[in-house]
């Protein structure tokens, strides 16, 4: 029997076969040890075969095989920082979910995010979520950040799960595609899916006002099929997310900005930081790239990934006011 991952608990995984039945399964003890470097070897998305046990008194399955992903999402593991992990593979579509302060998401959190993206060949998009709790400053921060990344190139969405704006759009990119919401905890993912399907009634929290923090409410990747065609995987809120299997002279072409320009460098590997006559060094001078960019880039260069995490806003906020000094 051939099924679709819906659910992945670690050692077990609800799997939607063909016929629309929903079973429980797990993996073969053999299966793990195929050299396979993630933490977890089945993820959400996953197309896999799988047979009905005939030892069990209840309706289970085992899994013996998984179908070549289109391709697939990861991070690098909480706990073991040579391996990773893949948050959801078979992907349309990822909207990653942005908020300005409550909790705040940074420039280096959505840079590395990208990057990952950019290099598993998977197109993001950003949701800035929360809009209608913005005021003056907060205001002119979130459309500072829209338009660094609209320069780009990536789409950009305003939505308020709370006042239902921008939700029609947002439902209209997701028709026919399966499609993952990602970001920190208490971003709103959870929200912003019963706001499209009030039905599913998805457990959410309130921002820790001591921490400005969320707090985690989804404790596992899990796909759900929507009333208008489409089919989300609500995912665990990120704290952190690290950069795996990634050469230095590979991470300048996982920002668009600066792949553009690498053929107008003098030297061929050029890592844009110290080489003379370097096109995106120029350009960062000319105001045409973005210094918070340039940064993330610099930080994800320098591979500081054992020590990193991404609520250091404070650190970032100072950068990103004497950027936006230098840019204007």
């Amino acid at each position: 029997m051939t099924g679709i991952v819906y659910k992945s608990t670690g050692s077990w995984y609800t799997v939607k076969s063909e016929n629309g039945d929903f079973i429980e399964c797990r993996i073969k003890g053999k299966f793990r040890m195929k050299g396979i470097k993630s933490t977890n070897p089945i993820a959400v998305g996953d197309v896999v075969d799988f047979e009905l046990d005939e030892t069990s008194d209840t309706v289970t399955g085992v899994i013996h095989n998984i179908h070549e992903r289109k391709n697939y999402i990861v991070r690098k593991s909480v706990n073991l920082s040579h391996q990773m992990h893949i948050i959801a593979s078979n992907l349309d579509y990822v909207f990653l979910l942005i908020t300005i302060n409550n909790p705040p998401t940074t420039f280096n959190f959505i840079d590395r995010f990208l990057v990952t993206a950019e290099a598993y060949g998977i197109e993001t998009i950003l949701v800035f979520n929360k809009i209608d709790t913005l005021k003056d400053e907060v205001l002119d921060d979130q459309l500072y950040m829209q338009y660094v990344y609209q320069q780009i190139g990536y789409k950009c969405l305003r939505v308020s799960a709370a006042e239902g704006k921008g939700i029609d759009e947002l439902k209209e990119l997701m028709i026919g595609k399966t499609t993952m919401f990602s970001g920190h905890s208490g971003v709103g993912k959870s929200t912003l899916v019963n706001a499209m399907e009030p039905t599913l009634h998805l457990k959410t929290k309130t921002i820790s006002e001591q921490s400005m923090q969320g707090q985690h409410t989804t404790t596992f990747a899990e796909m759900y099929d929507l009333s208008f065609g489409a089919k989300i995987i609500d995912t665990p809120g990120i704290k952190g997310f690290g950069i795996v299997d990634m050469e230095k002279s590979e991470i300048s072409g996982y920002f668009p900005e600066f792949f553009k320009l690498k053929d107008q460098c003098k030297f061929n590997n050029c890592l844009h930081k110290d080489e003379p006559k370097c096109a995106v060094k120029e350009a960062l001078e000319k105001d045409e790239i973005s210094w918070t960019r340039y940064n993330s880039y610099l930080k994800i260069l320098e591979g500081d990934e054992d020590h990193y995490r991404t609520d250091d806003y404070a650190n970032e906020r100072a950068e990103s006011d004497e950027n936006r000094n230098k840019q204007s």
